[in-house]
């Protein structure tokens, strides 16, 4: 009798515990997104390893064309080797952004308020007319 109660405890404790299964149309909706990664990485991925291999390359080559200047080599390097090299479900349902280069100025504080001048881009010359 003791023995058979302690399992039925067991048993009821384990279900209670066990976590429960998502709805049928959150599985497929997931599936989807999943497939759909596997097919965009098979594009963005070896476009962004040959821009990142690129890019250094070209900023080692300036680092010593410029007698060792690191800013120079550095602004060559943070936007071609920066970035995302994955694309992940949270930037195919927009929850995160991808970026395929990477960005010249720090990200804001999550406490700050935005600033009121856009950061320039990194395609733009420094000291180009805003927008």
């Amino acid at each position: 009798m003791r023995k058979s109660l302690v399992i039925l405890m067991l048993v009821s404790l384990l279900t209670l515990a066990a976590p429960r299964a998502q709805a049928a149309g959150d599985f497929a909706s997931d599936a989807g997104i999943g497939i759909a990664c596997i097919f965009v990485n098979i594009l963005y991925m070896p476009a962004k390893l040959v821009y990142a291999t690129l890019g250094g390359f070209t900023g080692g080559v300036a680092y010593l064309l410029t007698g060792a200047n690191y800013e120079v080599a550095d602004r060559i390097w943070t936007p071609s080797i920066g970035g995302n090299y994955i694309v992940t479900p949270a930037h195919l349902r927009n929850e995160d952004t991808l970026y395929f280069s990477g960005t010249t100025e720090p990200p804001p504080s999550a406490g700050a308020p935005p600033s009121a001048e856009a950061p320039q881009s990194v395609h733009e010359p420094v000291g180009a007319p805003q927008k």
